[in-house]
């Protein structure tokens, strides 16, 4: 429960804060009378979401045993991928989120006849790709989980994310985001590992990877997998109580490599790219 918790907390809270920038921004400008455009983006980059991972669920599913440990590998290394790639991306873009957000805005609706297309479009794709990620994660996370406590951890992060994130937007809340991001971060990386592992092991009982199955150790009668503290180490890390060289290798070669990028010093974001000059309402260049 708490994985999903925290998975979309983290994405909801990103997402209600790109939210939250262009609604200023426009607000700031004079331009509010586009927030409707703002909310047609949002609300198509959520039925989006919604019908890839109901899709993709009901396609799943149908196969026989099989292919459904294929399919649940192949959904765990696209998860892997795009929650790597969500976590380097965030500690890149974090300083310059802001203006990129407010450049593309300017740009939707000055540089463009059809303004209003133009900005459902900027705001559906910044959007979608939060809702997208989230929806990869969940699978991989509900394919590795039972009962309805998953569910339920990611719709509590869902709400307490929008509660988060109009609070901020309203000034009533503060919160360190850096830290935020950063702690979250390390910790998906480390969920990430497990579900790599995970995966591995789906490919193996499919039959696709059959290679380094020799059996390391096996801590099953001390701390079973489907014990109390077991299945809870499962479903947040990964957890195995009888790894195989490939299972364990590809966690631990993971976590290694993305903790180490992790913790190298970020690079500076690119501010040398001049922001097109936007007309004021009077008419004049600004």
């Amino acid at each position: 429960m708490l994985v999903p918790f925290l998975i979309m907390l983290r994405e909801g809270i990103e997402a209600a804060l790109i939210v939250g920038i262009i609604a200023s921004y426009l607000k700031q400008t004079g331009r509010g009378q586009w927030m409707p455009a703002v909310w047609i983006g949002v609300f198509l980059a959520a039925a989006l979401a919604l019908l890839v991972g109901g899709g993709l669920e009901w396609v799943s599913a149908e196969f026989p045993q099989k292919q459904q440990e294929l399919f649940e590998g192949v959904v765990g290394l696209v998860a892997v991928g795009i929650l790597s790639s969500m976590v380097f991306w965030m500690r890149k873009v974090a300083r310059s989120i802001k203006h990129s957000l407010q450049a593309s805005l300017d740009q939707a609706l000055t540089g463009s006849r059809h303004q209003v297309t133009a900005l459902i479009a900027m705001v559906f794709f910044a959007v979608a790709r939060e809702g997208l990620e989230t929806v990869f994660f969940l699978l991989a996370v509900f394919q590795q989980s039972e009962g309805p406590a998953a569910p339920m951890g990611a719709l509590l992060g869902l709400i307490l994310a929008i509660v988060i994130g109009f609070l901020i937007y309203t000034g009533s809340m503060r919160l360190n985001l850096g830290a935020f991001f950063r702690w979250t971060g390390l910790f998906i990386l480390v969920v990430a590992a497990g579900i790599l592992a995970n995966s591995v092991q789906a490919l193996h009982e499919a039959g696709v990877w059959n290679h380094l199955q020799t059996v390391l150790f096996d801590i099953s009668a001390t701390l079973p997998m489907d014990g109390p503290l077991g299945s809870v180490l499962a479903g947040m890390f990964g957890y195995q109580d009888a790894p195989t060289v490939s299972t364990l290798g590809a966690y631990l070669i993971y976590l290694l490599v993305a903790l180490v990028m992790f913790f190298l010093p970020a690079p500076a974001p690119n501010t040398t790219t001049p922001c097109r000059s936007e007309p004021a309402r009077d008419g004049r260049q600004r």
